[in-house]
């Protein structure tokens, strides 16, 4: 349960800090004082969505922390999943939010998102707000209560997984269709490019050497000009000698003198090597000219192929390599559609399976939905003569639809407020006060379908006074023998019924606001619940009433 609340800098609340006890605690206050306040700071620490706004004029940033004791198995075994335990059997949670919107939470001072602090937050602690009663003005969110009544959460997620294969398939079922319109065509265009393509013969590497062989050819008179000129100046012609010959002439001498003089040796050495690697180069050079291939024929054939490689990048890529790319995917497209109708049957197949199967589901969904309805209209109709509300007649009615993601069933809560009247959608029969109480009576049916341990009521009291106020207030005094309780009330006889009591009130200084909580001891009580009894001037007598009416709650009580 929570034991300990801080908030700073939220709204109008600059610090509080508050204890919170088991059983039933109260919050009461003037209007305005910040009620709702206090409610949006456990909201936020339980990781509902905030906003800048609930920052504290001037302030860069709003924090809030809460400690919670006796901790739910479902929360240590989420809590052990992001690799986090409890401190001594207590969890602490911090939230955040700066001035400028960014938001940051802490869960055992390890720093977690805002989901995870939300799944957590789920178990610790169910809220039901004024808004909640509009669950009840929607259809749609009726089928969720009595599932959760009837323990239908197994068989759901089960249909539900066969329902979305179901439309995974179909949706593929529909693309085959689709496709299978332009199938020819497509098959016909993918054939032409892949045989295109194939034929060709492409090889990595191939172009550029297509290109410097055709410079090669187009530059072939100047090539041979060169070569023959080379060969000349090294090899020497009838009336000169060449470069080698001179060379090695060279050569011959320097080796002659180095005989005579030990310092010549490795100079003569050099030049004799240089001789020999003439006398290659110029053989070289002979070799090129004599297998150099000038042929026209030649040169045609390189174009025209540079020329269809360059159409075929036209079509299919930039570069062989991407031509080569996009055969195979066309090759793999062809495979698929060419398995179309091997994969369509597979499909029908999986179809016809999984639809058995989900409507068979469904079928066992709706059984044990009208099973639960009874039980939960008798359970709620006992809840609401608790509540003086004897004379509502519930009714669940469940009709067939097409496949949903629930199934077939759609729910809706029918009542009747008035013997002999037919049962009518609860938008267009419930007052406000009957919504508070019909909800009221809702939560503590599913009251054992979890183990929350606490639950928050801001505000269930709405429209509501007299004695179906005090039957409010005595359901909560009962729930709270259970669970903790908190809830913000603005009747009298709920707050005397409050195992401890805290007052919201605002203080005032020339230049802010400021809110307060403070946990108010029997004489405070006292005062507090004749404050709300009366229209002015507390008197002795309403005091008088205030301490026999707490004392009486303590009583019932017992």
């Amino acid at each position: 349960m929570l034991t300990h609340l801080y908030i700073q800098n939220v709204a109008v609340i600059e610090k509080v800090y508050i204890d919170f006890d088991k059983g039933l605690n109260i919050f009461t206050g003037e209007t305005g004082a910040g009620k709702s306040v206090v409610i949006d700071a456990i909201n936020a620490v339980l990781g509902s969505r905030t906003s800048r706004d609930l920052v504290r004029t001037g302030e860069e940033k709003a924090v809030i922390s809460a400690v919670f004791d006796q901790i739910p198995a479902s929360v240590r075994l989420r809590l052990a999943e992001y690799g986090m335990e409890p401190d001594e059997d207590e969890l602490l949670i911090q939230r955040e939010i700066s001035a400028d919107g960014r938001t940051g939470a802490r869960v055992c001072g390890r720093p977690v998102t805002v989901n995870m602090l939300r799944e957590i937050g789920n178990d610790l602690i169910n809220i039901h707000g004024q808004h909640d009663n509009q669950i009840l003005l929607s259809p749609e969110r009726h089928i969720d209560i009595l599932d959760s009544f009837g323990d239908l959460q197994e068989v759901l997620a089960e249909y539900q997984e066969q329902y979305h294969m179901l439309h995974r398939i179909e949706k593929e079922l529909t693309e085959i269709r689709e496709q299978q319109a332009v199938k020819e065509q497509k098959l016909d265009m993918l054939t032409y490019q892949i045989k295109e393509i194939t034929e060709a013969e492409l090889e990595l590497g191939e172009e550029e050497e297509l290109e410097s062989e055709a410079k090669a050819l187009k530059n072939a008179t100047k090539i041979v000009e060169n070569l023959s000129t080379a060969y000349q100046n090294l090899s020497g012609g009838e009336d000169f000698e060449g470069a080698a010959d001179q060379v090695s002439a060279a050569s011959a001498a320097l080796s002659y003198a180095a005989k005579y003089h030990d310092g010549l040796e490795e100079v003569a050495g050099r030049l004799e090597n240089l001789s020999y690697e003439l006398t290659d180069i110029a053989g070289e050079v002979a070799s090129f000219a004599e297998e150099f291939d000038c042929d026209p024929a030649r040169l045609n054939a390189i174009e025209e192929r540079l020329d269809l490689i360059y159409r075929l990048k036209h079509k299919y890529g930039n570069s062989i390599d991407e031509i080569l790319g996009f055969l195979g995917d066309a090759q793999a497209e062809l495979e698929r559609i060419e398995t179309f109708d091997a994969r369509q049957n597979e499909l029908l197949l999986d179809q016809k399976r999984v639809r058995e199967r989900a409507e068979g589901l469904a079928d066992q969904m709706s059984r044990m939905r009208r099973n639960a309805a009874d039980r939960f209209v008798r359970s709620v109709s006992a809840e609401l003569r608790f509540l003086d509300m004897p004379n509502v007649r519930l009714e669940v009615q469940i009709t067939a639809e097409d496949f949903g993601p629930k199934g077939t069933d759609r729910v809706e809560f029918l009542i009747s407020t008035n013997p002999g009247e037919p049962p009518k959608p609860l938008a267009k029969i419930a007052s406000g006060g009957e919504l508070s109480r019909i909800m009221l009576s809702i939560k503590n049916t599913l009251a054992d379908k979890d183990e929350i341990p606490t639950l928050i009521f801001d505000e269930v009291d709405t429209g509501v006074s007299g004695k179906a106020a005090q039957k409010i207030g005595l359901k909560l005094k009962q729930v709270a023998q259970n669970r903790q309780i908190l809830s913000v009330t603005h009747l009298a006889q709920i707050a005397a019924l409050a195992d401890t009591h805290f007052l919201i009130a605002k203080r005032f200084s020339p230049e802010k606001t400021y809110t307060d909580v403070r946990k108010l001891d029997f004489a405070g009580r006292v005062h507090e619940v004749a404050r709300i009894m009366s229209t002015g001037e507390i008197t002795d007598l309403m005091l008088q009433n205030a301490e026999q009416m707490i004392r009486m709650g303590a009583e019932k009580a017992d």
